[in-house]
């Protein structure tokens, strides 16, 4: 697997030193000052390998391994003693549904009273039997509390196969269709690589929902995510304190200031806290073992920092 922590080409003698830019300027920093969602990843494993997957997941890829039920709830533990009062926990991989364990994971999240979102590609992993009659029974016992977020590249089959491999565009949309069937709550992770402007890319995932049947607002950015692309390969500006007020943000709005991610890595004893769902092999981003260690401050050192989050006004939570 390739090591993605080094700055890339276009940007080298950047995002080196955690507390100052290359131009010698205070680096921004985020703090955890309102937690909303826990991401766990259930391992890197996937039925499928997409052509610019962020975290390299594939059939074969088990650099993170699957997280167990038991860890899980050692987290959910650990939010009720450190008084988070998070309100979303929320699991991506990989493609979750291959995870052995995954429905019993996700009623334990269910049932100690929290909102729950699957991020899954609703092919043949989530279509298998036992997997369908869990999920139809965790939607009954806890109504209105589960979202699954259907990857959906594009809401053309042509430029979604291009990412995702021949005939995955129908194979998703035949899982939607089951799902929509089945009264489940569903939401879409979309891309804004195709060249398109938001309005233009939001009209076709509005035909495309009207098309099948499928409840989901295609205007509503936490409902239809369109996620810019994270190349590493395309020069970014370094984030500085000074960046808040020249951009008019606010750290507080940023993905690490209300969400952490936990990890379990091949080989390792116990899973990891991450600061971002989108750096699983960056070291620096590692803040520990526990919620405790997790909570310090996250220097915005990485250029899908800035491009992805800052710039690019991105989260992964709804």
């Amino acid at each position: 697997m390739k090591d993605i922590s080094p700055p890339a080409k276009a940007n080298i003698g950047k995002f080196i030193d955690p507390d100052t830019t290359a131009d010698g300027s205070p680096r921004a920093k985020v703090a955890l000052t309102h937690p909303e969602t826990l991401w766990f990843n259930t391992g890197t494993l996937c039925n499928i390998e997409c052509v610019n997957c962020y975290i390299e997941s594939s059939p074969t890829n088990d650099a993170l391994v699957y997280i167990t039920a038991d860890e899980v709830s050692d987290y959910l533990e650990q939010l009720k003693s450190r008084e988070w009062n998070v309100r979303e926990i929320a699991f991506t991989g990989g493609e979750p549904f291959m995870n052995p364990e995954m429905i019993e994971i996700t009623r334990r999240a269910l049932a100690e009273g929290y909102e729950v979102l699957i991020l899954t590609n609703a092919m043949r992993p989530m279509m298998r039997k036992r997997v369908q009659e869990g999920l139809l029974q965790l939607n009954q016992d806890f109504p209105g509390k589960l979202t699954l977020r259907i990857s959906v590249d594009h809401h053309t089959a042509d430029n979604h196969d291009i990412e995702r491999g021949a005939g995955s565009f129908d194979l998703t949309l035949k899982g939607m269709d089951w799902l929509r069937d089945n009264g489940f709550r569903m939401a879409i992770a979309g891309r804004t690589v195709w060249g398109e402007d938001d309005a233009t890319g939001r009209a076709g995932y509005a035909e495309l929902f009207k098309t099948h049947g499928y409840d989901i607002d295609a205007q509503n950015p936490g409902m239809t995510v369109l996620f810019p692309e994270m190349d590493e390969g395309i020069e970014v500006p370094e984030i500085t304190t000074a960046c808040w007020g020249i951009l008019n943000k606010s750290p507080n709005d940023i993905m690490c200031a209300s969400s952490r991610m936990v990890v379990k890595r091949k080989g390792a004893d116990t899973p990891a806290v991450l600061a971002c769902t989108l750096l699983p092999y960056t070291p620096e981003f590692e803040l520990g073992s526990t919620l405790e260690e997790a909570e310090k401050p996250v220097s915005l050192n990485h250029a899908h920092c800035a491009k992805f989050c800052v710039l690019g006004g991105a989260s992964c939570s709804a």
